[in-house]
């Protein structure tokens, strides 16, 4: 039987140290309790020694991660088993079981673990930012303080469902013009590399001036030629260090600013925070979450930190009594004036949380439209794009060609 390290307090108010066989944590907790004792922390030991990590090297490529439709499921069904009234330690402990693979099962054993040494389900999961956004605990921590976790877990997994629906309505809508565009570099590459110097040969044996077009053109093929595995070393490393700048504060700040002073892509930025905004608000607030928690924890769906600050200053102006309407009114970039003008009249009829959601799914089917209309207008301008690239250098490489006969005359 596994061997339990345990520190506890009596109840005289000293803490006690020892150890104990136990089946498992749960059955030593009860030992604990039936001792007098009030456990303060116990960890599991192995054969009497404190069990060895063995430390391995873990590569980006091959960590293993809980995969969203694994997290989704967790959601669904831990609300259908709280709702179902079964407690919480063995809806973890059943969903622990039942996990799809290792790092799902690995991550809910932790949760379980967690749970089980007193920590609230907010907290724990709180300390797995990877797999847990900071809107799913916040939500999460609502629903405990507010005491309808079961609700709130099933509105985060009908969430989940939603932004997994409009994720691959994206990833399907960018998939023809990045093939487009990939097709176009290797083409381009290919003629820079391997077909230009063919004919660079044969314009330096006629020794004529050559048009300023073809010259260029022969510029750039000798440059790709000569250094383009320097080239691509060093767009690979502008990669990485970007990446890792984007990590940063200051850089996903700066970089989420340039992407809302797009044209096109700012502004269906925008909506789409808008529309998980109203989404989460008014599910929170139909849950029963005061409407000041309540924007606190939809502020953070927003997925833009320059947003989030903005709408900082929306809530405090809730704080002092304003109405939501007009305290949304300073984050016009968010909320345009047809939204505010809804919201304010939801105000005043008392069903904010309907038109909330009303309005998500409103702007959801709208920008649903758009973002088919943008894809469909980015795909002709990938053709044209890439044969534009494609005809300048045969033009290029062929004008030379016609002024060839002029110099054997």
């Amino acid at each position: 039987m596994p061997l339990f390290q345990y520190r506890a307090l009596q109840g005289d108010g000293t803490m006690a140290e020892g150890s104990l066989e136990a089946g498992g944590r749960q059955e030593a907790f009860r030992l604990l309790e039936s001792r007098g004792l009030n456990p303060v922390s116990l960890a599991e030991k192995s054969n009497g020694k404190k069990s060895e990590q063995t430390v391995q090297v873990s590569l980006p490529w091959r960590r293993k991660r809980v995969s969203f439709r694994a997290l989704e499921n967790f959601t669904r069904q831990l609300a259908s088993l709280l709702a179902a009234g079964v407690p919480m330690s063995r809806a973890l402990k059943i969903l622990m079981k039942e996990a799809s693979s290792p790092a799902a099962q690995e991550k809910w054993k932790e949760i379980h673990d967690l749970v089980i040494d007193g920590m609230s389900l907010a907290d724990a999961m709180a300390q797995s930012p990877d797999v847990f956004p900071t809107v799913y605990t916040a939500m999460v921590r609502a629903g405990e303080t507010g005491g309808f976790l079961d609700v709130v877990l099933g509105q985060i997994a009908d969430f989940q469902a939603r932004e997994k629906e409009l994720r691959a309505k994206v990833i399907a809508a960018l998939i023809y013009p990045a093939v487009l565009l990939t097709l176009a570099i290797g083409v381009v590459i290919f003629l820079l590399v391997f077909f230009i110097p063919r004919f660079q040969a044969i314009f330096a044996d006629f020794g004529a001036a050559l048009p300023a077009l073809t010259r260029f053109i022969v510029g750039a093929s000798q440059v790709a030629s000569r250094y383009g595995i320097f080239v691509a070393v060093g767009l690979v490393i502008a990669f990485v260090l970007f990446r890792k700048w984007l990590k940063t504060d200051q850089g996903r700040r700066m970089w989420e600013r340039v992407i809302l002073r797009l044209p096109i892509i700012g502004r269906l930025t925008a909506r789409f925070a808008m529309t998980r905004f109203c989404r989460m608000l008014g599910t929170l607030i139909h849950a029963g979450v005061a409407l000041i928690n309540a924007l606190r924890v939809a502020r953070e769906s927003l997925g833009n930190q320059t947003l989030v600050d903005a709408l900082s200053a929306s809530i405090d102006r809730v704080k002092q009594g304003d109405s939501l309407a007009a305290s949304l009114a300073d984050c016009p970039q968010v909320f345009p004036g047809s939204v505010l003008e809804m919201i304010s009249v939801a105000e005043e009829s008392g069903r904010l949380d309907e038109e909330l959601v009303r309005l998500a799914a409103v702007t959801e089917t709208d920008l649903d439209r758009q973002l088919k209309t943008a894809v469909s207008l980015a795909e002709p301008l990938m053709l044209f794009l890439m044969a534009a690239f494609i005809g300048t250098i045969f033009v290029g490489m062929v004008i030379p060609i016609f002024t060839i006969q002029d110099y054997i005359k």
